[in-house]
């Protein structure tokens, strides 16, 4: 996690060593124009920006030399009274120009719903991950300076800096290798992250696992020397009317089991535990801010591995909700612990239940790397969509076709977890036999709890280089979106 400090100030402070002044570039007919209020530009205004190589388009960012040793920023994606725009350049700022001790950012803004944005991109933005490099620096310190006559809260910095630990907490343990974050050191660190927040915690061990039936998280972790866990982290301020339940696939690493993955499939595997780290600090956030939602977290943990007393394909195996599920496909094993925990989520009869999970390397073949797929009823569906938009980030709602449940039909138990060698619709396949383990809600009713799935396996790992405020490697994406739609419920 980087550190930072983040500050406003009517005036455009003096011009300083070690400073750097970001202003943004707008294109106004054929003249490329420079954007910036109350900064004294006249050090630039010979210069040809189009021989500096100065664009308008998002992420593109040129240095200059600016007076007593200071330098300007030209920024482009600068869209005035745009709070996505705005969002994505304060990312730019904050990913690209971590060099300086100050950044001082003069771009107009006019409203305090710009500047949330603006910092909030940023904060998100400005990340790095030095935690297994021998050679790096201390990291700085940096000052980021938001000239504007506009009047921010310090509530807003507030939950500007605790949006920012969610996501940049989440890139944390998600870029873990596997040697140190697994099923035990991952309950540890749930914990220590969740002091001095509002939330209890509660962690199921292997014996309390196999005594409560929860056969998924079993049958998924018997293979490991590293014994699974579920975490539940609680939040249940006085007065909520509303109650969510966010359920985190959390598998530390995923060689697939005895239905072994190629090697090159099986690179990167460590990040099929983020939907656990997504929802463990998306509830913490909640927490922080103080909604008015009942939030809880269920991180289903476990490590996936071929060994003698592994789950065998074809093994049958009897899931908390006591349905049976024949095993075809050990590599088909996140959707038995997400099972397991949405049929515990559903025991307490929430409003609505949102599971996490990078689920499906189908996901990422349909929509890239910057959308996720979302299935569920239509309603819930909508809600998180919404959520998403207002955070930024990007998803899609997919078919949720019923005769695909047909290619999960078991001869022998109530379903399979795979078809395999059928690979038609494998997203939607796996969403359809997740809702079987959608609990109704209640005990006299015969309507299924409200639900989604959120299927990042696409967004949760940027491989390419950086953008706006999304870094290279683990992207933390949709902690924030899941914090707008507890946000939603709360009012």
């Amino acid at each position: 996690m980087a550190k930072h400090f983040i500050k406003v100030a009517s005036t455009v402070p003096a011009f300083t060593k070690d400073a750097v002044f970001v202003i943004g570039a707008e294109q106004k007919g054929t003249k490329l124009t420079l954007v910036a209020e109350g900064l004294d530009l006249g050090s630039l205004k010979n210069t040809d920006l189009e021989k500096l190589g100065v664009k308008v388009t998002p992420d593109a960012l040129v240095k200059v030399p600016g007076p007593n040793g200071s330098f300007f920023a030209i920024v482009g994606g600068y869209k005035a009274k745009d709070i996505d725009s705005l969002r994505y350049l304060g990312g730019t700022i904050g990913r690209l120009l971590n060099e300086f001790k100050t950044v001082v950012t003069a771009v107009p803004i006019s409203t305090e719903a710009e500047a949330l944005a603006l910092l909030e991109g940023y904060s998100v933005g400005n990340y790095s991950y030095t935690a297994y490099k021998s050679d790096a620096k201390k990291t700085q310190v940096q000052t980021m300076i938001l000239a504007t006559k506009v009047k921010v809260k310090p509530a807003t910095i507030t939950r500007v800096e605790i949006l920012r630990a969610a996501v940049h907490d989440t890139r944390d343990l998600v870029s873990m290798p596997a040697n140190d974050l697994y099923p035990q050191s991952f309950a540890s660190i749930a914990t220590k992250l969740s002091k001095g927040s509002a939330v209890t915690i509660t962690i199921l061990d292997e014996k309390k696992l196999a005594a409560g039936g929860f056969g998924g998280m079993i049958g998924v972790g018997k293979g490991s020397v590293r014994p699974p866990r579920i975490v539940k982290v609680e939040y249940k301020p006085t007065g909520a009317k509303k109650k969510i339940a966010f359920v985190g696939k959390g598998i530390t690493y995923d060689t697939g089991g005895l239905s072994l993955k190629p090697a090159n499939s099986m690179l990167g595997m460590k990040y099929d535990m983020t939907g656990a780290a997504t929802v463990l600090n998306a509830v913490l956030a909640i927490a922080r801010l103080k909604l008015k939602v009942q939030a809880t977290a269920y991180l289903c943990l476990a490590e996936n591995m071929p060994s003698g007393s592994a789950t065998r394909p074809g093994d049958v195996i009897k899931l908390r909700n006591g349905k049976t599920v024949e095993v075809t496909n050990t590599d088909a094993e996140g959707r038995l612990v997400l099972g397991d925990g949405m049929s515990l989520a559903s025991e307490s009869y929430p409003d609505l239940i949102v599971d996490v999970a990078t689920l499906t390397g189908a996901q990422r073949v349909a929509l890239g790397t910057r959308y996720a797929g979302l299935m569920g009823d239509d309603a819930s569906v909508d809600a998180l969509l919404k959520a998403t938009k207002a955070a930024g980030e990007f998803a899609w709602p997919m078919p949720f076709p019923d005769e695909l449940r047909l290619l999960l039909n078991s001869d022998i138990a109530d379903m399979m977890n795979s078809r395999v060698g059928n690979p038609s619709g494998g997203m939607l396949v796996g969403g359809l036999f997740l809702k079987e383990f959608v609990g109704k809600k209640s005990k006299t009713s015969d309507e299924l709890i409200p639900w989604v799935h959120l299927d990042l396996a696409g967004p949760a790992d940027n491989d390419g280089a950086g953008y706006g405020f999304i870094p290279k490697g683990a992207t933390g994406s949709y902690v924030r979106s899941l914090v707008a739609l507890a946000e939603s419920y709360s009012k």
